[in-house]
């Protein structure tokens, strides 16, 4: 209703618009029209001297009634004083005529003016051969075949908008309802899913592809994307419980081995709270990484960039790391082959290379090699990390920066940590307003790229004057 009164009114207003405009042409050409045969009559009465010759007379009124029965319009002629001489209708001859149109006439000046009984007077200056005003012509005609034809149209055209906006009315009503009924559905799957059911989705198949579709696309994804959400946050729970259950049970089972044997040896008390110790430091360490996780996910942490040699920093990674990689006979090489400075926070990115560089030596047997890359160009740095370990399987790689991801599906903890480094450092990266890729084959060995940019823009206040 809203599309169809928006389209007609303003119609309604511009045909309206039109016929005002074709009426007020119509009478002007009327007018146009009765003074220049008003002339003609003026010319002819002052050829043939009917206002002074009276042996004319009835020449003159055969003249004015011949020339009224064949215009349609009634004539009547002045003389100078506004006596009416002659009439195509004999009603007046011989009275006083000063209506305004003959008053200005008889001043020199021809006038056609409408009246408010739809008729039009069209009153000309009758002069002799010297330029004497000698009289008047005054013409009058009804202007109501001029409206009686316009109004005609004017029903015709009314006829025509009504039938275009049923027309309109019933094209728009199936149109509405194409055009709504899969809003319809996709709010009631908006619905379902706000009460829970992330299973929901809008049917596309059979929808021409336009803005509904895409709408209806977009919010499959939004589906998708929740219920991936959903499934991280019920496996990052579980994950969570596994982690914490294990050196939990390992302290009860421990500390209930000395509550019920009797005469425990002090070596042995020794012995089972270190391994309490240990659980507890292992605990810690879940828990210091899942806060850091939070605070970097919430950017509550503050980055401090400054500008940092990029292969001192990495050096000093790898100078660090070396004892790992020794204790396993494995190559550690470090390549940089050019300088590179670049803006980071010194302490979390030496954290994210460091990761790197770890995971590459635990999942490297022994006599491998793990190596660590740092080039640049104008804009950017690039750090590569490759290994020749045991390899990631192409349908895990999406899921290696999930916390608590390992590649060893048994999740044994021969290689240690907390399965949360890799989490840590996609996050550092993203703040960072770098991105990290990672390509790996199973037997063959991992490759990690980083890359973060030179120099970071500061961010604007809005309002800044």
């Amino acid at each position: 209703m809203t599309y169809i009164i928006i389209g007609f009114v303003p119609l309604l207003v511009f045909t309206t618009t039109v016929f005002k405009t074709m009426n007020k042409y119509y009478v002007e050409e009327r007018k146009k029209e009765m003074l220049s045969q008003a002339n003609v009559i003026s010319g002819h009465i002052t050829v043939m001297n009917y206002l002074f010759d009276d042996s004319k007379k009835e020449l003159f009124d055969y003249d004015i009634k011949e020339t009224s029965r064949q215009g349609g319009y009634r004539i009547v002629v002045l003389d100078s004083m506004g006596t009416v001489v002659n009439d195509s209708n004999k009603t007046i001859i011989g009275k006083t005529l000063l209506i305004p149109e003959v008053v200005e006439a008889l001043d020199n000046k021809d006038i056609a003016r409408e009246q408010d009984n739809e008729t039009v007077y069209a009153a000309v200056t009758i002069v002799d051969s010297r330029s004497n005003q000698i009289g008047a012509v005054l013409i009058s005609d009804s202007t109501s075949d001029i409206f009686e034809t316009i109004d005609n149209i004017r029903k015709q055209v009314i006829i025509l908008l009504f039938g275009v906006v049923i027309i309109s009315a019933i094209v728009m009503f199936f149109i509405s309802q194409i055009i709504t009924e899969p809003l319809k559905k996709m709010l009631e799957v908006i619905k379902k899913m706000s009460e829970g059911h992330l299973d929901q989705r809008v049917t596309v198949s059979g929808m021409s592809h336009n803005e509904i579709s895409d709408l209806a696309e977009a919010c499959n994804n939004m589906a998708d994307e929740l219920e991936q959400v959903e499934s991280t946050r019920q496996t990052f729970v579980s994950n969570v419980s596994h982690e914490l259950k294990t050196p939990l049970s390992s302290i009860k089972v421990l500390s209930e081995s000395i509550l019920l044997q009797d005469e425990v040896p002090k070596e042995m008390y020794v012995e089972f709270l270190k391994d309490i110790n240990s659980e507890v430091d292992r605990m810690t360490e879940i828990i210091n990484d899942l806060l850091t996780l939070v605070k970097l996910d919430q950017r509550e942490i503050p980055i401090d960039y400054e500008m940092t040699d990029m292969v001192k920093l990495c050096g000093d990674v790898v100078k660090r790391i070396s004892p790992l990689a020794s204790a396993k006979n494995i190559k550690l090489e470090f390549i940089a082959d050019k300088e590179v400075f670049a803006e980071v926070d010194s302490t979390k990115f030496t954290l994210a290379i460091s990761n790197l560089v770890e995971n590459g030596i635990k999942y490297t047997d022994e006599g491998g090699k793990v190596s660590l890359y740092v080039d640049c160009d104008h804009q950017n740095a690039f750090f590569k990390v490759t290994d020749t370990g045991i390899g990631i399987a192409e349908e895990e790689l999406g899921k290696i920066f999930n916390r608590f991801y390992r590649v060893d599906k048994t999740r044994d903890r021969e290689t240690g940590g907390t399965g949360l480094g890799l989490s840590i450092t996609h996050s550092t990266v993203l703040m960072h307003n770098g991105s990290i890729k990672v390509t790996s084959k199973e037997n063959e060995g991992t490759t990690f790229v980083v890359r973060i940019p030179l120099r970071h823009t500061p961010k604007v206040s809005e309002n800044v004057q």
